[in-house]
This record gives structure tokens, C-alpha cells and sequence, in this order.
């Protein structure tokens, strides 16, 4: 059966053409809560817009859901901190609608400018008012930008275009990098008096919200004109409201409020407000990109893959192309040291040696921290909630990069200190054959091996002596169970030895003991590296 993917708004047909041939796709009407509760008790997925609640109870409702996936960037609509308790991952599409967003605060900054909205309203209703109507050009003006994230940015380069200077106020960015932008870097009370425009293009955090208010819309420029397409509440309302009833704000473009849907506003009073209904994102473009994005997250999410949308996995974010391949080694290499150590360590180092480590290596020690208790909780491990279920019990989870190497170019390591004082260790590499890559093994507790890290594995640790290898070959064939490969590994001859062989069927406690016991092993373990 395949994975239930369910769509719970309007999606583009290209999305949905994603997920078709993989997945199981249904659709429901979010905003019908009864029918959306039942029909997540089937869903692996589901994928809403603004308009769907997914809270603790909707998730509480769907026992196999994996992802939830939302069509644009706010996650108003998604509680995150009920999914990630449960290990499910929350993605959105946050670069969908960036350009829609940057066009829509330039657009209403213009109409403002030139009283475009009430101008066409007056005439409309059969007024001819032309120098009632009168406006400003932006050529000459002082234009803040306040917020140089990537909107902000983008409607910085856009306003430029105009012939204006810019000013910005942003602690998070370096004066050079706003000096790249041809902008300039102020503290918000100069931008305030110095802009004839402001525009803000910052997220919403408890800082941000009602960063621009009464006493702040006090000290502003004579005549300057506001716009917010970013967020509600970064603007109080209200102060905005008065301000402009003063003649202090010449006008104001608003796109968003502190609460949505939103049809009664202080600011609905004044013809020099051009106000819109949230429409940042609404643009044909933004939406496709938006499905589609989201689409693609959900399918890597069933798979078992990355996501790099993911919003509560830590390490999120771009993970370079070079690294993706150590994804799948990091988690096996996690897999198999539970199976070498027999039990949880105390705490892991995770080592990444080589010139990979000139790139941004933090994901592996989330995946290795997923291989690791995969074979130890009964619910699902997931890139989301590993490193809670470390915390939990106490693992602490480290990560070491070593830009040296021996023998290989590049090189994982799994080491870990056991309760009882030991330590466990396995490493791994990935080569590549044509267009493949090929997971390997290359070191198990201190002996060196070259063995895939695929399929099922097993690990007998005995003293070297002859007929071992046929007493352990004869009795798994005995039983059915096929030898797909086999390596010995010794540190001397009559020394202690480790036998790894990897097999086509998993095999039952009984028989791991049976083998174990043929040999007179001082220990044994399986370990299941196949691809989940």
C-alpha cells in the first residue's frame, strides 16, 4: 500500500503530479474539521495552505503521519511544537513567494505615492479630481528598508531602481554585506527620521511585534508614508491610525494585520491607506512554486530523505551537495554501532575527517543521532525528533571535524563510551561506481574491514583458529539463510577476530545464539542497514 498523501486545499496540478505516481493522494476540505480529522487517521502526509488548523488535536488523529507540509511560508496554522513532540516533521515553502512579496510591497508603496487606489475609486464614482489627488515622485527620496532578509533585499534592489537612497535598519547584518546592496546601515531611530518611505520586511517574533509604534510613529519624518507587507502586528494599527489623523503619516499601504481574515481596521477610515487582503503571496507564480516546493519536501520526507524546508529539524537548511551522500552512510554507521556496542552509549562523538569538512557537516551528527535509535524506541525515529529522544535519555551527541585523513578521502566515525567504561567505534566512507554511490564500512571496534554498509550485517568477535568460517557457513546454509559477502578481520594470527558477513534474510535470536555459540564467539550481533 502506498504512503497516503492527503491534500487538504487547492494545490497546483503540477504538485500534485509530483506525488501522483508514488502516492496514494486524497483530497478533504480542511476547513470541514470533522471530515479533516478522519480522513488524517489514514494520512502520512498532509498539505494545507492558511485555511486548515493542524494542531495537537490533528495530529493527535493521525497515528502514521510523517510530514506536514504548508503551500507558502507562515505556519500561523501548524501547532509545530505538537508535531515535533511526535516526530513529525513541518515543512513549508519559504523562498515560494519572496518575489510576489517584494513586487506587492513596491506596488503598494507606489500606489501610496501617487494616491493610485482612491484616485481610481473617485472616478469610478464619476469624480474628475485631479489635483485633489495630487502625489510625490521617488526620485530624490530617502527610502527605509527596515529588514534586509531576502524580501527585504529584493525590494531594496527593485526601489533602487527608482533613484532613491536607501537606508536600512537590521542588527543581524554586517555593514559590508548592506554596502554590497548599495545600502546603508542605521540604528530604527534614524531610519525613522530621516525616511520620506519606510517598508518593513521583517519575520514575526516577540521582539518584532509592535516594533513600529506610538512612540516610535512619534519621532518619524513629517509626511513619510508606511508601508507593511511582511506581518501583522509590526505595525500597531491603531498608532498607525492616529498618526496619520494627525498629518504626521501622509499615508499607508497595508497587505497584513494582527488579525486575519480582518474587514473592520482604523485604517480603513483614511483614502490615503491603500490596504489589501494579505495578497503578498497571491500571485499565480508564488502558488505554483509554492505546490510544488512543498511537493517535493513531502516526497523526500516518505522516503526517508533530507528535507532541507524542514522547520523543526535541527541542522536544517542547505546541506551541500557534496555532503548528501554521508546523509545515508552517518545513519548506518548510527545502526551498526548499536549493534557492535549492544546497547546505548553513554555519549557519541560523531567524526567527520577530510576536505569535506570545508563545508557545513552539523546534519551528519542529526542523522547519526536518527541510525542510532532507530533499533531502540518503538516509535519512529525521524530527523525531527532524534535529538529529543537522545536528550531524553541522557545520550550526549557530539560533533568532531578533522580536516586530516588517512587512508581515505573522506571519512565518518561513530565512537561512542559505553556505560561499563568501553568504547565502540565504526567508521565509513562512500565511493562512487559510474553514477552510484557505494556506502562502505571500513572499520568495526578497532578492526579494519572493507564491506558494504547495506543489507543485513553480522558481527562475530572469536578466537582466530581454523574451521570457523566453514562451521559458521555451513550452519546459515543449513537454515536457509544465503552469504552475500563475508570478511575476516584479525589483529594477529591466533588473536582475537572479527567475522562480518552480510546476508539476504534477517536471522532470529535462536539462530544469531546458535551461530554464536558453534564457535565459541565472545560476542554477537546483527544489524539492519538495509534502506528504510
Amino acid at each position: 500500500m502506498n504512503p497516503v498523501v492527503l491534500i487538504a486545499e487547492e494545490l497546483a496540478p503540477a504538485a500534485i503530479e509530483v506525488l501522483a505516481h508514488d502516492f496514494d493522494v486524497r483530497h478533504v476540505d480542511g476547513t470541514d474539521r470533522p471530515a479533516l480529522l478522519s480522513a488524517l487517521s489514514e494520512a502520512d502526509a498532509v498539505i494545507v495552505r492558511s485555511a486548515t488548523q493542524i494542531d495537537a488535536e490533528a495530529i493527535a488523529a493521525a497515528p502514521r503521519l510523517k510530514v506536514v507540509a504548508r503551500a507558502g511560508v507562515g505556519l500561523d496554522n501548524v501547532e509545530v511544537p505538537a508535531a515535533t513532540t511526535r516526530g513529525v516533521m513541518v515543512v513549508n515553502a519559504p523562498t515560494s513567494n519572496i518575489v510576489s512579496a517584494a513586487e506587492q510591497a513596491v506596488a503598494l508603496l507606489l500606489a501610496v505615492a501617487r494616491n493610485t487606489a482612491s484616485a481610481s475609486a473617485a472616478l469610478k464614482a464619476g469624480e474628475w479630481k485631479r489635483s485633489k489627488y495630487t502625489g510625490v515622485e521617488l526620485q530624490g527620496k530617502t527610502v527605509g528598508v527596515v529588514g534586509l532578509g531576502r524580501i527585504g533585499v529584493l525590494f531594496a534592489s527593485r526601489i533602487a531602481a527608482f533613484g532613491t537612497r536607501l537606508i536600512a535598519y537590521d542588527p543581524y547584518i554586517q555593514p559590508a554585506r548592506a554596502a554590497q546592496l548599495g545600502v546603508r546601515l542605521v540604528g530604527l531611530e534614524e531610519l525613522l527620521r530621516e525616511s520620506d518611505f519606510i517598508s518593513i520586511h521583517l519575520p514575526k517574533t516577540p521582539e518584532t511585534v509592535g516594533l513600529i509604534g506610538e512612540k516610535e510613529l512619534a519621532i518619524v519624518k513629517p509626511g513619510v508614508r508606511i508601508v507593511n507587507a511582511a506581518r501583522g502586528g509590526l505595525v500597531d494599527e491603531q498608532a498607525l491610525a492616529d498618526a496619520i489623523a494627525e498629518g504626521r503619516v501622509a499615508g499607508a499601504g497595508v497587505d497584513v494585520y494582527s488579525k486575519e481574515p480582518c474587514t473592520s481596521s482604523p485604517l480603513f477610515a483614511f483614502d490615503n491607506v491603500v490596504a489589501t487582503p494579505h495578497l503578498g503571496a497571491s500571485t499565480h507564480e508564488a502558488q505554483d512554486k509554492a505546490g510544488l516546493a512543498v511537493a517535493r519536501s513531502v516526497k523526500l520526507a516518505l522516503q526517508g530523505e533530507f528535507v532541507p524546508d524542514a522547520v523543526n529539524v535541527q541542522a536544517g537548511g542547505v546541506v551541500a551537495e557534496d555532503v548528501r551522500p554521508l546523509l545515508p552512510l552517518a545513519e548506518k554507521l548510527g545502526r551498526a554501532f548499536n549493534a557492535v556496542a549492544g546497547g546505548v552509549a553513554a555519549s557519541v562523538t560523531v567524526e567527520v575527517r577530510g576536505e569535506i569538512v570545508a563545508h557545513d557537516v552539523s546534519v551528519l551528527k542529526l542523522a547519526a543521532t536518527k541510525g542510532l535509535f532507530s533499533s531502540v524506541v518503538e516509535e519512529q525515529v525521524t530527523y525531527v525528533n532524534a535529538p529529543h529522544l537522545a536528550a531524553e535519555r541522557g545520550v550526549e551527541v557530539t560533533l568532531a571535524s578533522l580536516a586530516e585523513t588517512a587512508e581515505q578521502p573522506t571519512l565518518v566515525t561513530v565512537r561512542g563510551a559505553l556505560p561499563d567504561g568501553r568504547t565502540v567505534s565504526v567508521s565509513g566512507t562512500v565511493t562512487h561506481s559510474g553514477a552510484r554511490d557505494v556506502l562502505k564500512l571500513t572499520e568495526v571496534d578497532g578492526f579494519d574491514v572493507e564491506i558494504g554498509a547495506e543489507g543485513i550485517l553480522l558481527f562475530l568477535r572469536y578466537v582466530d583458529r581454523p574451521g570457523v568460517v566453514g562451521t559458521v557457513g555451513t550452519l546459515l546454509g543449513e537454515s536457509g539463510i544465503n552469504i552475500a559477502a563475508m570478511q575476516v578481520a584479525r589483529r594477529e594470527a591466533g588473536g582475537e577476530t572479527l567475522m562480518t558477513l552480510t546476508v539476504d534474510q534477517a536471522l532470529g535470536a535462536d539462530l544469531l545464539t546458535s551461530a554464536a555459540e558453534s564457535i565459541g564467539a565472545t560476542a554477537a550481533s546483527a544489524a539492519d542497514l538495509r534502506d528504510e
